[in-house]
């Protein structure tokens, strides 16, 4: 049996229990992910996205292989292998919305079978989005997402019979599914929130069970232990929508009735750890969290820099410029940004540095910035002084004080995000 399922027996039997996903593909968060769960003893459940990681490399230029075999070298190194579940997000036609959907979906299976294949075994099939012209009413029906998903699982079924002929102990993948589904990186504009409706949900749910069946997939729907709501959870460049869990009473509700089946909630970053400790206890047992982590890391490097600009002030030293660096990179390819950062230049150019839904974390990866970045770690190899670091990073000033953190650059930026993860620690501690 699964892990996950495992979990959600124990959760349907009362138990306060729940996991967060890490969907991040950064190197100093999968270590701040994995020396937290290592020290808690928890599942690092890390999810990889379909633009993140596909059959084409994706934006980090990573196979679904490259990223398993990449994740589970660390998860290793860090010693938390035993811990590590790997999950595949929005898997489906998501990269490929351009095309028609014959074309669209043929991309989305066989990404779904590279997944699988892989040794992803968290799926979640995402089926919601329009595809080119083909795909005339707005939003589309339940029908349609639902045999579209069926075609993707019938895949995924299809390559972990393929998988077990080359790992003969390899546990069956479980699946996520929905038809409510949030976009993938954070909302393009604030808008009201609407709870999903448990009545409208329940109707999703039969017509998603009687698709699989049609498949003749009733073996692979025992497996889907969970569906993606909307709780009422968001954020916007400068907001946070808080969960009210009387909003959700009545959709979490019908968890109460269903000994199968769970909710996952997108997008709960930056939500309070009280809140997230609430959703956990209604039911949402699935934490989705990505742009919060990598906040972190930004603060984190914004922070050192601020601190090697202090440091050096006055001296020939060549410094980092790493604000400046991610500012000139982001204006030089704006495609990751500019559908998402509305308003005049001053609220954009605020947006691109500091907004919530961190779309600098789409060019970390660009060879300017990982200059930048090596050039502030070379700049800041010794020791921080201690008046400068409890000016800049107060909390971690506060841990190298008192000998609970190291005081070195790659340490310091690791337990920023791990203050992070630990709200989401205090969310599913029993």
């Amino acid at each position: 049996m699964h892990k996950l399922q495992e979990m959600i027996r124990k959760q349907k039997s009362g138990y306060h229990t729940g996991i967060f996903s890490c969907c991040s593909s950064n190197e100093y968060v999968l270590r701040a992910l994995f020396k937290k769960t290592k020290e808690h003893k928890v599942m690092a459940l890390v999810e990889s996205t379909a633009n993140q990681v596909n059959q084409f490399g994706g934006y980090t230029g990573q196979t679904p292989k490259d990223f398993a075999s990449w994740c589970t070298q660390l998860a290793v190194e860090m010693g938390a292998e035993e811990r590590l579940v790997l999950g595949g997000d929005h898997l489906g036609p998501l990269t490929w919305t351009k095309l028609d959907e014959a074309e669209a979906m043929a991309h989305g299976e066989q990404l779904i079978y590279d997944y699988v294949l892989a040794g992803f075994t968290k799926i979640h099939i995402d089926t919601s989005m329009l595809l080119s012209t083909d795909d005339a009413s707005i939003p589309l029906s339940d029908q349609i997402i639902a045999n579209r998903a069926a075609r993707l699982c019938q895949k995924a079924e299809e390559a972990f019979g393929a998988r077990r002929k080359i790992e003969p102990l390899a546990i069956p993948p479980v699946y996520v599914v929905g038809s409510e589904v949030p976009i993938p990186g954070g909302a393009k504009e604030s808008e009201t929130l609407q709870v999903t409706n448990s009545e409208h949900l329940k109707l999703t749910l039969d017509i998603f069970r009687e698709s699989f069946k049609a498949y003749g997939l009733e073996e692979a729907w025992k497996r889907v232990i969970a569906v993606v709501v909307q709780p009422g959870v968001e954020f916007g460049e400068d907001e946070v929508f808080v969960y009210n869990r009387e909003k959700a009473k009545q959709l979490c509700e019908m968890l109460k009735v269903n000994n199968q089946l769970v909710f996952e909630g997108h997008s709960t970053d930056y939500q309070p750890r009280a809140a997230l400790r609430e959703m956990i206890a209604d039911g949402i047992s699935i934490l989705k969290v990505g742009p919060a982590l990598t906040f972190a890391l930004r603060e984190a490097l914004f922070a050192l820099e601020n601190i090697e600009k202090a440091f050096y002030e006055g001296t020939d030293t060549v410094l980092s410029n790493f604000a400046g660096t991610v500012e000139r990179v982001m204006l030089e390819n704006p495609s990751q940004w500019k559908n998402y950062y509305h308003g005049d230049e001053r609220k954009q150019r605020m947006n691109r540095a500091y907004g919530f839904s961190d779309r600098i974390r789409y060019y970390l990866n660009e060879a300017p910035i990982q200059e930048a970045i090596q050039r502030l770690e070379k700049n800041l190899q010794e020791p921080i002084l201690l008046p400068l670091l409890s000016q800049f990073m107060p909390m971690q000033y506060l841990k190298v004080r008192d000998g609970e953190l190291e005081n070195n650059f790659s340490a310091l930026i690791v337990d920023r995000i791990g203050d992070c993860i630990d709200d989401y620690l205090f969310a599913i501690k029993e």
